[in-house]
């Protein structure tokens, strides 16, 4: 009998658990709201006693992901992932993905994740070297969700009073284009000189977006990204979008594996690809960014309803990749209740992940 070969990157558990997390106010976009951040926690523990933890932030208003899902997908893993070796993560994600996660993004991105960061604990490697040490700092944007246009104007003054430059308004919904004017002209007016990012998340048609960029222009708004205004599936009307008006355009739900990344740059549909790890998981948003660099397209970095967890791997990628011109990492700012230590560190709107010296560092309390 042949005994076995200890290997300390070995993998000896997987744990699964819903994370909770309340946020200050409801975060809208224009399909719906939610009042609770509902996640799940991922634990795998080596065999030389390393933990990694990852994080699912499924969003169903995004696409219809939810955590009911998640925690199914990721607890079956529970069966099959005990004693294989972390080494070979990218090998165990094309399983899982084939076992049943790739109907959950989000469950995709917490087992790659939780494997990834145990792994590089291990080894004492950042996660920001690992997927390149182009840099370690970024300058993120923070979100007007939805809701009035007295309520958007308290919500940019917040903002600036934080240091925070760049805004971004989520746009959209059933009160149509001339609510959002009046929500976008209230902000504009309490801080003209803001960077105004406007995200549809594909809830826009092409006449409301017509209107929208009419009265924007009338307004003198210039706005530095129009980001997913139409339906996802609408590339056509999203270059004609860009031709029409000048503006910068952001694929997001557009685009969630390295082939939409081609049909959009044959197309010619958008300029700028905003990679979530959310959508898909960390190898297919590696894909997903080198095939945007060579069809010479801008990188965006954005996420769902996420901790500083799942926040901080995301700041790790972007910032360890390099070139990525737009950052929406603002999140953990939603939360009432952080219920993690570690993670990336903000200076009114810089990120840093320069002291994350293993993995991504952010623990459990």
């Amino acid at each position: 009998m042949t005994a076995t070969r200890y290997s300390p990157s070995r993998i000896r558990s997987i744990e699964v658990e819903p994370l909770d997390i309340p946020l200050f106010a409801p975060f809208g976009i224009s399909s719906g709201v939610q009042v609770t951040a509902k996640n799940v926690l991922v634990t795998v523990e080596l065999t030389d006693g390393t933990r990694g933890y990852g994080e699912a932030a499924p969003f169903a208003a995004y696409n219809g992901e939810t955590q009911a899902g998640a925690l199914h997908a990721l607890r079956q893993a529970c069966d099959w992932l005990p004693g294989r070796n972390a080494r070979a993560w990218r090998a165990l994600a094309g399983e899982f993905r084939k076992r049943g996660g790739k109907n959950c993004g989000a469950a995709q991105c917490a087992f790659e994740t939780a494997i990834l960061d145990a792994l590089k604990r291990s080894e004492r490697v950042p996660l920001w070297r690992y997927f390149g040490g182009a840099g370690t700092r970024l300058e993120t944007d923070m979100t007007v969700t939805t809701g009035s246009p007295a309520e958007a104007a308290v919500a940019a003054r917040a903002i600036i009073k934080s240091g925070i430059r760049a805004i971004k308004m989520k746009i959209g919904g059933p009160r149509g284009p001339a609510h959002d004017l009046a929500r976008i002209a209230a902000v504009h007016e309490v801080s003209p000189e803001s960077p105004l990012i406007l995200d549809g998340n594909a809830a826009i048609s092409r006449a409301e977006a017509r209107e929208l960029a009419s009265g924007m222009k009338k307004l003198r708004i210039v706005p530095p990204l129009l980001e997913q205004w139409l339906a996802k599936h609408d590339l056509d009307g999203m270059r004609a979008l860009g031709e029409e008006t000048g503006w910068l355009v952001a694929a997001d739900e557009s685009c969630c594996s390295a082939s939409d990344v081609q049909r959009i740059a044959r197309k010619r549909a958008a300029q700028v690809i905003n990679i979530k790890l959310m959508k898909a998981g960390i190898v297919t948003a590696l894909e997903v960014a080198l095939v945007a660099r060579t069809n010479r397209l801008c990188l965006m970095i954005g996420g769902n309803i996420e901790s500083i967890l799942a926040m901080t791997v995301s700041a790790c990628f972007a910032a360890g990749l390099g070139g990525f011109r737009f950052a929406d990492l603002d999140t953990p700012l939603f939360m009432a209740e952080n219920p993690f230590r570690g993670g990336y560190k903000l200076d009114r709107a810089r990120i840093s992940v320069a002291r994350i010296t293993a993995g991504h560092s952010v623990t459990p309390r």
